[in-house]
């Protein structure tokens, strides 16, 4: 899985620029995280990175990552359950790493 060459990144696993990103990459950052990527993940991921271009920023905090989600695709996904579920530990970080995006500035 990770025969590819992977961008630079740093010390938490974030990409060192988000140019670099391929959905290859982000196979293999998800497999690190121990995530099988499924449709509904790279629903997300393709939010997120709709995200960062439109706002050059990714969402700063869980909580601003979550109500984002449900102004894009309702109340059923833009929930804390539903997020943790697909991206465990802190939604965003996580998301925003696999991403390819930077690290939400307010995620610890």
């Amino acid at each position: 899985m990770t025969d590819i060459p992977m961008p630079e990144r740093n010390n938490e696993g974030f990409l060192e620029s988000a140019e670099r990103w391929t959905p290859r990459v982000a196979e293999v950052i998800a497999n690190e995280d121990g995530i099988d990527l499924s449709e509904n993940h790279w629903e997300i991921i393709e939010f997120l990175r709709f995200f960062y271009k439109e706002h050059e920023v990714s969402p700063p905090s869980n909580r601003l990552f979550v109500k984002a989600v449900k102004e894009r695709f309702g109340e059923e996904k833009g929930n804390s359950i539903y997020l943790m579920q697909l991206f465990p530990g802190t939604p965003a970080k996580t998301a925003c790493r696999i991403a390819g995006l930077p690290r939400p500035t307010n995620c610890l």
